[in-house]
């Protein structure tokens, strides 16, 4: 990195410190006093449990170049002493909104195109998509883990440099004004919006709510900017409209039911399934077997999207929701120039706890415990229920609870027992002691194995005496719920 003095002058005035020990530029950005600080701008953010303020002395004596602090952190002995230290020294309100300044400031400089990424659910999935497919332009940054919030998105943007092609930032929020902080931090040229749905509905009090905050991403959308969205949702459409006038692009699934009214598609895609298995021995879930019956499934080729103008593809991640979630990377691909061949063979790669497919012990493991909103849950289940099985393999899940729904809470775990309970899963364990649990355990009622546990750990027992080689088993709840500690027992039992 390479940040000249001269924005900053503009920015924030004149320093405290000495003229003659101004570095003509910055390094680096750093929030962490314990970093190689040697020619950076050391910025000390303030949090709940930690002040980086207690560090500034140190950072400065340590090799930072400058900092900036802010005002009312710093009592009169302390500012004293870091005045004498003879660096530059910015005084500002708020040194979080100076950090995001500096990631605007550093994004401008670097003029490359910057992707944002919002949504009740799949922000991670769809963010990975669209770095994939944005990687035959070359180097891509994007953000990483959780860094999709208000100290992530500046971090995201500071970690580019000049051999960067492109940025794909992700975009978080817990209520309204997040997501307008974090687009005026990133000045996104294509923001995406996966959907709206109900995570954080306790906080917000309704999806219209919901929809407004996740539409916030366009408020610093350059003007001639794209932005990508899952047709046929009249709630994300009528929030759109309130504060967006420029272009929009529609996507989806050929067979996806769109609301009346709706625009429609303008990138549409055609869900392709694999070619049964040749001996015919796949089935439905539900079926009667005797247990030497059961057997490993056979290999299935990946589902083919299908898209006019485009080569045909493998989907990289399975299910429909990641079907739609790749339509909108391909909108972001093609507004960027990426070329229609380079699009037909991409490999992505998600964090753990996402998307994630294991074999143990010949069982099939879908790995989704890392969080959980109400629509990634019915996603999940449907994923599991189109899983091909061999003749008599069974479907099982173990779901924990999901966070943060407020009133709606009990409905909303009603209705993903509800769905598990139609597709006709063979077992069901529940995770949960409280109120949603039982709310959970009543709606799931008629399952033909159905428990329920108050601990991860305990779900081992159950389904140690259901599984067999050849069936699936999903693990889906919220992150608090800390499912993934089910992981290591059944790994040392079935493995």
């Amino acid at each position: 990195m390479t940040l000249p003095l001269d924005p900053l002058l503009a920015l924030w005035g004149e320093p405290l410190g000495e003229p003659t020990r101004r570095p003509a530029s910055l390094a680096a950005v750093s929030t962490d006093s314990r970093a190689d600080l040697n020619g950076a701008l050391f910025v000390p953010l303030v949090g709940e449990r930690f002040d980086g303020h207690r560090f500034l002395e140190t950072a400065l004596a340590g090799g930072a170049a400058a900092a900036v602090a802010q005002r009312d952190r710093l009592n009169p002995e302390q500012l004293e002493a870091v005045v004498a230290l003879g660096r530059p020294v910015w005084l500002v309100d708020d040194t979080l909104l100076a950090y995001q300044e500096l990631g605007r400031l550093w994004r401008r400089q670097l003029g490359v195109p910057v992707v944002a990424v919002t949504g009740s659910a799949g922000k991670t999935t769809t963010r990975e998509l669209i770095r994939a497919s944005l990687a035959c332009l070359g180097p891509v940054v994007a953000s990483s883990g959780n860094e999709n919030n208000d100290v992530g998105a500046p971090l995201t943007l500071l970690k580019a440099d000049a051999t960067t092609r492109a940025l794909v930032v992700e975009m978080g929020m817990r209520g309204l004004g997040e997501i307008e902080r974090l687009s005026r931090c990133a000045e996104p040229d294509v923001a995406v919006i996966t959907n709206i749905g109900t995570a954080h509905i306790g906080r917000l009090g309704s999806r219209e709510a919901i929809a407004t905050a996740k539409c916030e991403i366009s408020a610093a959308l350059r003007p001639d900017g794209l932005l990508v969205i899952p047709a046929g949702d009249s709630l994300l459409e009528a929030a759109l409209a309130a504060c967006w006038s420029g272009r929009v692009q529609r996507v989806a699934l050929a067979d996806d039911e769109l609301a009346p009214g709706t625009p429609p598609a303008d990138l549409e895609g055609r869900l392709v399934a694999p070619s049964p298995a040749s001996d015919g021995d796949t089935e439905r879930p539900g079926a009667e077997r005797p247990e030497a019956e059961r057997q490993a499934p056979q290999h299935q080729a990946a589902e083919r999207l299908e898209v006019e103008g485009l080569p045909p593809m493998s989907l990289p991640l399975a299910g429909r929701h990641n079907a739609r979630n790749l339509l909108l990377a391909l909108a972001v691909a093609l507004e960027l120039g990426v070329a229609p061949a380079a699009l037909s063979d991409l490999t992505v790669e998600v964090p753990g706890g996402r998307n994630r497919r294991l074999q143990l012990g010949g069982v099939t493991v879908l790995d989704e415990t890392y969080n959980a909103s109400p629509e990634a849950m019915l996603a999940a289940l449907d994923l599991l229920a189109s899983q091909p099985l061999a003749v008599g393999a069974a479907r099982y899940a173990v779901l924990g609870t999901m966070l943060e729904l407020g009133e709606s809470s009990l409905a909303l775990h009603r209705q993903v027992a509800e769905r598990a309970r139609n597709l006709g899963l063979e077992g069901l364990v529940i995770v949960d002691g409280g109120a949603e649990g039982a709310a959970m355990l009543e709606a799931a009622a008629g399952l033909e194995r159905l428990v329920r546990v108050a601990r991860p750990e305990e779900a081992l027992e159950p389904l140690l005496g259901w599984l067999r080689p050849g069936d699936a088993l999903l693990l889906k709840a919220s992150r608090g719920v800390a499912l993934e500690r089910l992981l290591p027992l059944l790994q040392e039992r079935l493995g």
